[in-house]
């Protein structure tokens, strides 16, 4: 009698606590994304990355000489094509300009990256005015990245993505110093006298 209480009052206790440390709900894009406008039109124009999560640090090696980037989504003269383009400031000063082309899925979120086969992206949304949230997996890396329209979103937006990307068991988390202006500089042309 005894054990069948305590094993009651164990089973119990477990549901307690999964309910307390369940992680938070987070909501996959569908096709018809903010306002009611057909997806990729609310997600165009352009983005800050300002932080990343995965289960190791290796999976965010890439990330570690950024300073910040500006990414800048718009929509390809072909069909079912998105273009993204990129100006990496490097935290030694250089700047790295980077371009992809993401083909999408019919009726759904997600992204496929022209010539990485093994790569997929999937956009989730964020309780973050302005914010984005996208899942990136491929061969031996899984990794989540958060992006805002604002360089410098509130505090809690960020802590809310380290949150929920350590519930779902990420334990390396990056944030972007954004110490550097993210834009190319281009040489002045010289003036005339």
């Amino acid at each position: 009698m005894f054990h069948q209480i305590w094993a009651a009052v164990l089973y119990l206790y477990g549901i307690l606590l999964n309910s307390i440390y369940q992680c938070p709900e987070h909501s996959q894009l569908t096709s018809l994304g903010a306002d009611g406008k057909e997806f990729p039109e609310p997600h165009l124009g352009q983005w800050y990355f300002i932080a990343g999560a995965a289960p190791t640090k290796e999976e965010l090696a890439t990330f570690d000489p950024v300073d910040n980037i500006i990414f800048s989504m718009v929509a390809d003269s072909v069909p079912m094509q998105l273009q993204l383009r990129a100006t990496i400031r490097m935290k030694n000063g250089n700047c790295v300009p980077r371009k992809w082309i993401y083909h999408l899925t019919e009726g759904s979120s997600d992204l496929k990256t022209e010539g990485r086969p093994d790569m997929k992206t999937e956009l989730f949304s964020s309780s973050c005015p302005g914010g984005i949230m996208l899942k990136e997996t491929g061969q031996g890396y899984q990794r989540f990245l958060f992006y805002n329209r604002s360089p410098y979103p509130p505090e809690k937006c960020v802590e809310e993505f380290q949150s929920l990307t350590s519930c779902l068991d990420s334990k390396a988390f990056l944030l972007t110093p954004r110490n550097q202006d993210p834009r190319i500089h281009l040489p002045s042309s010289p003036t005339r006298s």
